[in-house]
């Protein structure tokens, strides 16, 4: 029994001991140091976000399991859609691929005006930003006539450390089935 108490004291000894550690998990600097001109890129281009179709590039996800009554949406409240949505350099069909945007959408308005919480990565396949993309998370008030400011809030690639906003003005809405080309006209401050 002796045996074990020794064993146990000096166990809580041993435990007891503290070794100090010197390390760091972070830095501090500034990006000037880093001898680093922040650009400033205008970006315009569509996005074809279609929902209907054998081929749409916007899906639903998920929805409310409650009954929130009968919406003549083609996005109706509480809704979540997964995009693939084809960018193009103009507003026509036979536009140019310029890449796509990839992520969610949220329908986050009960009124009768469309509103949706974007998270959407803008991966560009050509041209000077081919392999950079920009990443936007903001809401959306989808009904508003003027053009919508939404914020781009990083980037990768060329666009690393990247933060602006995106205008965007609806240039087709099927309110039915939900279709839409949207243009964006984006400035974005980046490295």
């Amino acid at each position: 029994m002796e045996n074990k108490s020794i064993i146990i004291v000096l166990a809580l000894f041993l435990c007891s001991i503290t070794i100090p550690v010197h390390s760091e998990y972070h830095s501090e600097g500034n990006i000037k140091a880093l001898h680093l001109k922040e650009k400033v890129t205008h970006l315009h281009f569509y996005l074809f976000d279609i929902l209907s179709g054998k081929n749409p590039s916007a899906v639903q996800i998920a929805q409310p399991n409650i009954s929130l009554g009968s919406s003549q949406s083609a996005t109706p409240f509480g809704h979540l859609y997964a995009i693939d949505d084809p960018l193009k350099d103009g507003p026509n069909e036979t536009s140019n691929v310029i890449g796509n945007a990839q992520g969610l959408y949220l329908s986050s308005s009960k009124s009768e005006n469309l509103t949706l919480v974007l998270y959407v990565d803008f991966g560009f396949t050509t041209g000077k930003f081919k392999g950079s993309s920009l990443s936007l998370f903001s809401r959306n008030p989808v009904t508003e006539p003027k053009p919508r400011e939404l914020a781009i809030v990083g980037g990768r690639g060329k666009f690393r450390l990247a933060r602006g906003y995106a205008k965007v003005k609806t240039h087709f809405l099927d309110f039915k089935n939900g279709d839409a080309i949207l243009e964006y006209d984006v400035t974005v401050l980046h490295y």
